[in-house]
């Protein structure tokens, strides 16, 4: 599966993007798990720490749930 590597600081992106959606890790998780997708809380805050690969999987997810573009989770990445 094709991941985005964890050097690139993604992850600040997707804790700002969750917070600027109100929402907690337990309601993303949650919405996530609806979506099909198998993804435990303690995974996704290793997201958020960038202490895991993000699978494109999660990150179309995230942009569905967000309500997003895709250059957001990008932003102020070099």
């Amino acid at each position: 599966m094709q991941k985005i590597r964890p050097d690139m600081d993604i992850g600040h992106n997707i804790q700002r993007l969750r917070k600027g959606s109100g929402m907690t890790q337990d309601q993303v998780v949650a919405k996530l798990q609806l979506m099909g997708l198998s993804i435990s809380k303690s995974t996704y805050a290793k997201l958020e720490t960038n202490r895991m690969n993000i699978k494109v999987s999660e990150l179309v997810a995230l942009r569905e749930i967000f309500q997003a573009e895709y250059q957001d989770f990008f932003a102020g990445l070099h």
